[in-house]
């Protein structure tokens, strides 16, 4: 079909397709009781939000919007979305329920705000930003209030996510010549480089 599909193998099996459009469907995440997925596609012409049980029964837009919407991150509860959104004019950081109802922008800067990531407590989230003039770790409360530059390095630093304890942010980042993961305490202190080869290094993401 010439489209992304996504599939699923607990357990070591056989993968499945749970969608079966021609579209891309990109970047699914797990809702947190483990029968639903949430991921973007561009099945309505322009990336949109949609989540899927786990059989692949009960497809639903939860954005339907002639913007851009994608990078999804559940709260740790289940009841909430943080997502991306270009729908006022540049990338925001959303949050809305998982029916699509009360959304919320959290983010309003002229740069591009990313890659959304929940603390295990939901009370803050951690999201890339070029804000200060090139890509940076920030965490904010989870209402968008007191954003904080925690990486505050003149390199490219991307793809971050909150550790299990909440104690550290994993990311990725160039500092060193080529993408590499590192970690850093969440008050900004500490940073550390976890891998070290010429290849790329992106996306990390913790054991639960």
């Amino acid at each position: 079909t010439g489209g992304t599909r996504f599939g699923r193998f607990p357990g070591g099996g056989e993968p499945r397709s749970l969608t079966k459009d021609a579209a891309v469907d990109l970047h699914p995440d797990w809702h947190p009781d483990g029968t639903r997925l949430g991921f973007e596609s561009r099945r309505t012409g322009n990336w949109d939000i949609f989540m899927i049980n786990q059989d692949g029964t009960g497809l639903i837009n939860l954005t339907n919007h002639p913007a851009n919407d994608g990078n999804i991150a559940w709260s740790p509860n289940g009841e909430r979305m943080a997502f991306v959104s270009d729908r006022d004019g540049n990338f925001e950081i959303y949050v809305m329920n998982t029916d699509g109802s009360e959304l919320t922008r959290l983010t309003n800067n002229d740069a591009a705000d990313v890659f959304p990531d929940w603390s295990p407590d939901g009370n803050q989230l951690v999201f890339r930003s070029d804000r200060d003039g090139n890509n940076e770790i920030y965490i904010m409360n989870a209402d968008g209030t007191n954003p904080v530059n925690i990486s505050d390095n003149a390199a490219a630093d991307e793809h971050p996510t909150w550790s299990s304890d909440g104690t550290q942010i994993s990311f990725a980042s160039d500092r060193d010549g080529n993408f590499e993961i590192y970690i850093i305490d969440i008050d900004g202190t500490n940073p550390v480089r976890v891998t070290n080869n010429p290849a790329e290094d992106q996306y990390p993401h913790w054991r639960p």
